[in-house]
């Protein structure tokens, strides 16, 4: 029976030019490279320069999935963004990059916040939308200026996170309706506020008129991790009807390279089969997944017909996990 299946068209990303190295961060605080790369895995991170925002580094990813893609800014129907890190309380950032790109008047676009699990969050909105119409074509922007959120004191934190964005441009296409159609297969959306306080940032407009700046229990976050992104993958392999053994690649949230390898453990995933970046941009929050997407398709690894697993945790507790077939 013929379904719509959500088709990823085109994928982009972009990072800022000023990168941070482990080094320079040991210059002024009490850590090192090693420290840093043993606990983590990252070596470095990008950082916005003064003046650039969540919007331009959106907007330039979009960019170049929207060529990629092949398809007009005009024929775009609906924008989300993800994103902890807008430009402004509002409007929305999605608006701003709706406008810059020249994409339809009347269009929707709005913003989606589900800090490191918002990219996932927002494949599985835009597929909701595109499945159902009247929707025929999405933009989905992963965004970050996380530099602006931290406490640059703070070595629990600050170590672990860096700016950067990613895009995929979705089509709503007829398929079989079969696990070897092309498009979004399966995703997973959770919450859990019980443990918002795990993960945070210690301000906002309503509460103290500031942005205020990230603070996490990493211990508690680490071990929650992995328990709630395996439950959650295998949850969307049982909902799909195929086996971990099937996935050709594993493209989870870049936070920290002991989750990910603990994660594929428990699963019985390969390492090999793990699409790591976060040895270069650090953890980008929403922006993590469509960067390693991207980097995955550039170097030739992900090809037409891979069956993708992509997987998150973030602040809220939020957690999801989302089955692509290339």
């Amino acid at each position: 029976m013929a379904v719509i299946r959500s088709v990823v068209r085109g994928v982009g990303a972009y990072l800022p030019e000023r990168i941070i190295s482990n080094d320079e961060l040991s210059e002024r605080l009490d850590t090192s490279d090693e420290w840093i790369r043993e606990r983590t895995g990252i070596r470095q991170r990008h950082i916005a320069a003064d003046g650039e925002f969540t919007s331009d580094l959106g907007i330039a990813a979009s960019r170049q999935a929207m060529v990629r893609s092949g398809i007009d800014p005009s024929d775009i129907d609906v924008v989300i963004l993800a994103t902890s890190t807008p430009d402004q309380t509002f409007p929305a950032t999605a608006a701003t990059i709706q406008a810059e790109l020249g994409i339809q008047r009347g269009a929707a676009a709005f913003d989606l916040q589900a800090v490191c699990s918002g990219f996932v969050f927002a494949l599985a909105t835009a597929d909701s939308l595109l499945r159902s119409g009247p929707y025929r074509r999405a933009l989905v922007v992963g965004a970050e200026t996380f530099s602006r959120i931290l406490d640059w004191e703070d070595r629990t934190t600050c170590v672990l996170f860096g700016d950067g964005a990613g895009a995929v441009v979705l089509e709503a296409q007829p398929q079989h309706g079969t696990n070897d159609d092309r498009g979004i297969l399966s995703t997973r959306m959770c919450t859990d506020g019980r443990y918002r306080d795990k993960l945070f940032v210690d301000g906002g407009p309503s509460t103290s008129r500031t942005s205020g700046y990230l603070r996490m229990n990493g211990r508690e976050v680490f071990r929650h991790a992995v328990t709630k992104i395996s439950g959650v993958i295998e949850e969307t392999l049982v909902e799909s009807g195929l086996a971990a053994d099937e996935i050709d690649w594993f493209v989870p949230h870049q936070a920290n390279k002991r989750i990910l390898e603990g994660t594929a453990a428990k699963l019985g995933i390969p390492i090999e089969k793990i699409i790591i970046t976060l040895d270069r941009h650090a953890n980008t929050s929403a922006a993590s997944i469509p960067l390693a997407l991207n980097q995955g398709v550039e170097d030739g690894r992900i090809k037409e017909g891979d069956l993708v697993l992509l997987e998150a945790m973030g602040g809220g507790f939020t957690w999801g996990a989302a089955l692509i077939r290339w």
